[in-house]
């Protein structure tokens, strides 16, 4: 399942989004915001998103899993910031905001994104595309060196 969510910078984008997934065959759920709101705020949609692709991942299912049968998680806003900063609060989420299709793939074989983040003021429909495809295509390497390194995210407390 691929969980979509957006403030009013990104909604355009989502629309255009849940688009492409019909046509690509992909089953999505939108969390919101459906309609336009010019106030809303952008956490409330990063944080839902992100709490759905992290309980529906870390809900006892046996890993290693393959790609197309795990969740994720698409965000959009003006600049795509904002929802990494918030999604990335969400234990065991590993969101990230690009503009180049070769990073949306080294985020998936490296760091195994589970999010991706898009800015709805700076992509173009066929960037957007292009983003999407690479990144929903790339398999995580399960390399020994890049599972240690998640491992630490997971581990690391950041309570102070």
């Amino acid at each position: 399942m691929i969980y979509l969510g957006c403030d009013h910078g990104g909604f355009d984008l989502k629309e255009k989004i849940k688009k492409w997934l019909v046509r690509w065959g992909y089953s999505f759920e939108d969390l919101g915001n459906t309609i336009y709101d010019k106030d809303d705020d952008y956490p409330k949609y990063a944080f839902a998103v992100a709490r759905r692709v992290a309980e529906e991942e870390f809900s006892g299912r046996k890993y290693p899993m393959p790609w197309k049968d795990r969740p994720k998680g698409i965000l959009c806003c003006r600049s795509a910031a904002g929802m990494v900063m918030a999604a990335n609060r969400i234990k065991g989420i590993r969101a990230f905001a690009t503009s180049d299709a070769k990073k949306a793939m080294r985020s998936r074989d490296h760091n195994d994104a589970n999010i991706i983040a898009l800015s709805g003021d700076w992509l173009e429909d066929y960037q957007a595309k292009k983003l999407i495809k690479a990144w929903l295509s790339t398999e995580f390497s399960g390399e020994e060196r890049h599972i240690r390194r998640l491992k630490m995210l997971d581990e690391y407390d950041v309570s102070v």
